[in-house]
C-alpha cells in the first residue's frame, strides 16, 4: 500500500468541500499554493466562473482532475423529462471531455420530484430502469467522445431522492450488463462515506478491479451524524475504516487520487485556508 505519510501527491479536492468559502477560481489558486495536485469541480461552480477560464486555469496552474461532478438524474415522469436528462448528461460529458477529466461521475437519481417533496411516482423499479435505460444511452455517447462514465453508488438513506442504486454490487452488475468487455468506459466511483457499511464491500472492489475503479471518494462518518447530507465528518473524527478501505482499493490495482469530499455545514463555516490544511494532514494521517 502506498505511504502517505510523507507527502500529499495522491490528495485530490472535491471543490464541495470548501464551496461554501470560495468561487472555483478561488480554489483553484489555494490547490495550487498548497501543491495540491488535483480537484474535482462541480458543474454549477465551473458555470458560475466560465469553462474557458477554468480550463486555462487549471492548465497553468499544473492542476488535473480526479473527477467532474455530476451527470446523471435520469428518471423522470414523462418521455419529455427522460429526453431532457439525456441532452443534460451530453452537456455533461462535452463539459467532462473538455475539462480533461479522467471520468464524469454519475449520480443517478431516484423517485423524480422526491428531492422537492412531492414525487411524481412512487416505483422505485421503474426508476432503476429508466436510471439502467440513461446510463445505456449516455454511454454511446461516451464512447464516441471518449469519457469514461463512473456510476456512483449513494447511501440507502437517499434511496428515494438522490440515487436507486445503493450498493457497489448493484452498479457493478449495471457495468457488467453494459459493458461486459470492461473496456473502461463505464465504471465506478467509489465514496467511502455511502459505501463503508456495506459488509460485501471489500469483496465488490475486489471483483470491479482496475478496469471498473475509476474514483476513490473519502471522508468520515461522525457519530451521532446529525445531518444526513450535510453533516459529513473529516478524516479521522469519524467511525470509517480508511486505512483498510484505501488497502482494498489499492489491492484491486486502484492507484488513482484519494478525492476529500466533505459536504459539512461546519466545515464550510470554517475558513477555507484552514479547511484545506486540514485535508492534507488528515490525508497524510489517517487515509
Amino acid at each position: 500500500m502506498r505511504d502517505f505519510s510523507s507527502n500529499h501527491d495522491a490528495l485530490s479536492i472535491n471543490t464541495a468541500t470548501v464551496r461554501k468559502q470560495w468561487a472555483l477560481d478561488r480554489i483553484i489558486d489555494e490547490c495550487a499554493h498548497r501543491k495540491i495536485r488535483a480537484i474535482s469541480p462541480w458543474r454549477d461552480q465551473v458555470a458560475k466562473v466560465g469553462i474557458d477560464v477554468i480550463a486555462r486555469k487549471l492548465k497553468d496552474a499544473g492542476i488535473a482532475l480526479s473527477g467532474y461532478c455530476r451527470g446523471g438524474f435520469f428518471p423522470a415522469k414523462d418521455k419529455a423529462g427522460l429526453e431532457r436528462a439525456l441532452d443534460d448528461n451530453r452537456r455533461a460529458i462535452d463539459e467532462a471531455k473538455l475539462l480533461n477529466a479522467p471520468c464524469l461521475v454519475l449520480v443517478v437519481g431516484s423517485l423524480p420530484g422526491a428531492l422537492e417533496g412531492s414525487p411524481d411516482y412512487h416505483d422505485i423499479s421503474r426508476a432503476r430502469q429508466e436510471v439502467f435505460d440513461g446510463i445505456a444511452k449516455s454511454l454511446e455517447y461516451a464512447r464516441e467522445v471518449g469519457m469514461p462514465l463512473a456510476i456512483e453508488p449513494l447511501h440507502p438513506m437517499q434511496a428515494a431522492d438522490r440515487a436507486c442504486i445503493n450498493t457497489l454490487e448493484q452498479a457493478l452488475d449495471i457495468c457488467d450488463r453494459l459493458d461486459p468487455e470492461q473496456s473502461r468506459a463505464l465504471g465506478v466511483a467509489v465514496d467511502l462515506y455511502h459505501v463503508w457499511w456495506d459488509p460485501k464491500l471489500e469483496a465488490q472492489i475486489a471483483r470491479a478491479g482496475k478496469n471498473r475503479l475509476f474514483a476513490y471518494h473519502v471522508c468520515d462518518w461522525l457519530t451521532p451524524t446529525r445531518d444526513l447530507v450535510n453533516d459529513r465528518g473529516m478524516m479521522g473524527d469519524g467511525v470509517i475504516e480508511l486505512k483498510k478501505c484505501r488497502k482494498w482499493m489499492e489491492d484491486a490495482g486502484y492507484a488513482g487520487f484519494s478525492e476529500v469530499e466533505i459536504f459539512s455545514d461546519y466545515w464550510w463555516s470554517q475558513p477555507g485556508e484552514h479547511v484545506l490544511d486540514t485535508c492534507i494532514q488528515r490525508h497524510r494521517e489517517y487515509v
